[in-house]
């Protein structure tokens, strides 16, 4: 995820459809029982199947040809960027990408937003947060820590948190801002707030210009960390 360049055309992507009832998953994390763990509530919420891989090489082994629904991965890999993997993982196609860390600085949350993911856990997270975290991502939303996302409250772009945020956005996009948040598409964010899919579309490209990046992901990532929406 990239900010966009002044004078570019801004685009606004729908975030990929939901899976089906069970799907493939992905567990990145060089500690047996961390992915043990992990590996066992996404096969409570459905995972047919459940590819663990302790390394960056292990997993790039292990993740090719497999259907490509949801990873989870740590930042710190013994042979390379978890961030690196992140962005390998989108490139391949993987719709659907969550960091499990310990690390909850800003840069680092930033950093993993902005190489493609659409959560943040905390290993630190109560089984609570980490199942919410988890359903979130999988229906189609962005999720970010409430700890990380507490941090991260100020900050945004040089200015001064939420009062930065909510001087530039109108009480409308702030509400297309949290469906985006909650996975709807175009359409359905529509149909919620009583607009035309193309009147959606005109404060999701005004939302980009004033945030500077035209991908949702990130929007709602910038919108959360100023404490704007939750």
């Amino acid at each position: 995820m990239s900010a966009n360049p002044a004078g570019a055309p801004v685009t606004a992507p729908e975030i990929p459809a939901q899976p089906g009832p069970t799907f493939t998953a992905l567990v990145v994390d060089d500690h047996p029982l961390v992915r043990e763990s992990i590996a066992a509530r996404l096969r409570s919420l459905g995972a047919r199947e459940v590819i663990e891989a302790a390394s960056y090489a292990e997993a790039r082994a292990r993740a090719r040809g497999k259907q490509r629904d949801l990873a989870i991965l740590d930042l710190g890999l013994p042979d390379g960027s978890g961030l690196e993997l992140l962005a390998e993982l989108r490139r391949a196609g993987w719709t659907r990408l969550i960091v499990l860390s310990a690390a909850d600085d800003p840069y680092s949350v930033r950093a993993a937003f902005v190489a493609g993911a659409q959560g943040y856990l905390l290993k630190s997270a109560s089984s609570v947060t980490l199942t919410d975290g988890l359903r979130r991502v999988l229906d189609g939303g962005v999720y970010a820590d409430p700890s990380v996302a507490s941090l991260l409250a100020v900050g945004l772009r040089g200015g001064s948190g939420q009062e930065s945020l909510s001087s530039e956005l109108s009480a409308r996009e702030v509400e297309v801002l949290r469906l985006v948040a909650d996975g709807r598409s175009n359409k359905e964010i529509g149909e919620e707030l009583g607009l035309s899919a193309l009147t959606v579309k005109s404060h999701l490209a005004r939302i980009a210009r004033k945030l500077g990046t035209g991908d949702r992901a990130e929007m709602v990532a910038l919108a959360m960390r100023a404490g704007v929406i939750r």
